[in-house]
């Protein structure tokens, strides 16, 4: 999760899984798989909105008092919808927890401001937030270990599981004063070069398929789901961002949307598509990483995640519905 003031009158919190990718040309350190999208915590798209630079994260010793109002990032590498999720990674924090850490935050704000200024703050606030993917690859999909839990759980149940729990995040979210709530469905997984290079064989270049039919699977009913909230949910408007379909436009025409390669890591170790390790201290990196669709095994590069947040901030009712963040925030 992620929580920033636009430079107005009213504030624009963002709740997201995590950040995607580093901004460093030279690898840095390891990353959890999250394959998840960061919109508009920074420029260009952030200025855009009038959010200035990076929002600082909730763990950063100096993210209190004042700060909290201009914004919070919640985020974590290898969380996600179940508290599960990302075991093998340890200190992960699922959305269980970040909704605690907001929930922290809210409190701060009502003891500096009262009650009547921190919900207005809220009420009036952007909530964006990107779940989903790391359950499926941190999860469902790890190798060996996921096994036993997939010979007894279809992934129909697995599915069902993790749109219920989320409901249960959502509708607290709301009930701790966020009205304005963008959700990010789960891109096209099995496209990642971490799930390209476990899981297709040959020569090709093809996508994982059963990753990506998890993802469609579970962005039917998350769409459901979205659209039930809004309308059950007084005074909410819930935004559904559809980044399956933008990714996977991304990748079907890398080439005019400016790319040279589209299925393998900018920051890489092992692997045909570079996934099979992640990206660390000791891998090698491409020389531009502006032509690459992606930057390491797990995350979209800094380029194509420009590319996404403007499609979320400006796209038409395909790429987000029923209205686009910047009209949302248009319509006060």
């Amino acid at each position: 999760m992620l929580f920033r003031r636009r430079h107005s009158s009213s504030a624009t919190p963002w709740s997201t899984q995590a950040t995607t990718t580093t901004s460093s040309p030279c690898p840095g350190p390891t990353i959890p798989p999250t394959a998840s999208i960061s919109t508009a915590t920074g420029p260009p798209e952030g200025q855009e909105l009038g959010l200035g630079g990076f929002v600082p994260p909730y763990m950063d010793p100096n993210t209190t008092g004042d700060v909290l109002f201009r914004g919070v990032n919640y985020a974590s590498g290898g969380g996600g919808i179940l508290n599960q999720t990302g075991s093998i990674f340890g200190g992960r924090i699922n959305l269980d927890a970040q909704i605690d850490d907001y929930a922290n935050n809210r409190r701060d704000m009502i003891a500096r401001q009262g009650e009547v200024a921190a919900v207005s703050v809220l009420r009036g606030a952007l909530f964006s937030v990107t779940m989903g993917s790391s359950d499926f690859i941190n999860n469902y999909l790890v190798p060996i270990l996921s096994a036993p839990e997939r010979a007894v759980t279809p992934p129909e149940a697995f599915i069902n599981g993790m749109i219920a729990k989320y409901r249960q995040q959502l509708i607290r979210l709301y009930l701790l004063d966020a009205r304005k709530i963008v959700v990010v469905n789960v891109g096209p997984i099995g496209c990642i070069p971490y799930l390209r290079d476990i899981m297709t064989t040959g020569g090709g270049t093809a996508c994982a398929e059963l990753p990506n039919q998890l993802a469609q699977s579970f962005n039917r009913k998350l769409r459901t789901m979205v659209t039930e909230l809004g309308a059950s949910l007084g005074g909410s408007r819930f935004l559904y961002a559809d980044v399956y379909r933008i990714f996977s436009d991304i990748i079907a025409n890398y080439k005019s949307h400016g790319f040279e390669v589209m299925d393998s890591a900018c920051c890489y170790v092992g692997g045909r598509f570079g996934g099979l390790v992640p990206c660390g201290p000791t891998a090698r990196y491409c020389a531009d990483r502006s032509k690459y669709v992606f930057w390491d095994a797990y995350h979209p590069s800094d380029a194509t995640n420009a590319l996404i947040a403007r499609r979320i901030l400006d796209g038409d009712p395909d790429d987000i519905s029923p209205v686009n963040v910047r009209q949302l925030i248009a319509d006060g």
